[in-house]
């Protein structure tokens, strides 16, 4: 069934360093599809993004990670980016977010680095998922069936590799969100 229009909301969790094109094309193709998407951040104004070799743009806070309330949302996107799922990991307030989501069985899309957070959640035992392979070994340390793939779900989560997946990552994930591109 198609979610009506603006009535999904998605939570997009960054710190500083997150890979700017993971969230940037996510969130462009989530607003079309007419979702309310919230840029939240242990930053409180502006969070900064990483793209390729060096810092990208600057983006506003939707919501203080320290304000946001799981329940409010009904999907999570983690973008990747090495700095910020490092920030992310020892945050004892991003890995609660991250973690009622799901408790709550709600979908969740990672990519690149950004499935390294749900090790910190406890969340990835028996779980089949992908990942730049540069966490590969964490991934399957932490219990997890790693696969080689450039799109992976598995109950709801929805994982891809690299920016080289951000297509299929996208397609994907609409499909598991239940909605529909508006043109």
């Amino acid at each position: 069934m198609e979610q009506s229009l603006n009535l999904f909301k998605v939570a997009i969790l960054v710190a500083d360093g997150f890979e700017q094109v993971e969230m940037t094309c996510p969130r462009k193709i989530l607003n079309q599809c007419g979702a309310t998407t919230h840029l939240i951040s242990p930053s409180k104004n502006r969070v900064r993004g990483w793209s390729h070799l060096d810092w990208g743009e600057r983006y506003k806070v939707d919501v203080p990670l320290e304000l946001a309330r799981a329940e409010y949302y009904d999907a999570l996107l983690l973008p990747g980016g090495i700095m910020g799922a490092d920030a992310l990991r020892i945050n004892k307030k991003a890995i609660a977010f991250v973690r009622s989501f799901f408790a709550s069985g709600k979908p969740v899309a990672a990519i690149c680095h950004g499935p390294q957070v749900l090790i910190d959640a406890d969340v990835v035992i028996g779980r089949t998922l992908t990942s730049c392979t540069s966490i590969k070994h964490d991934l399957e340390n932490a219990g997890a069936i790693w696969l080689d793939q450039e799109v992976v779900t598995n109950n709801g989560l929805i994982t891809s590799r690299t920016t080289d997946d951000l297509s299929a990552f996208t397609n994907t994930m609409i499909k598991e969100f239940n909605l529909e591109l508006h043109h």
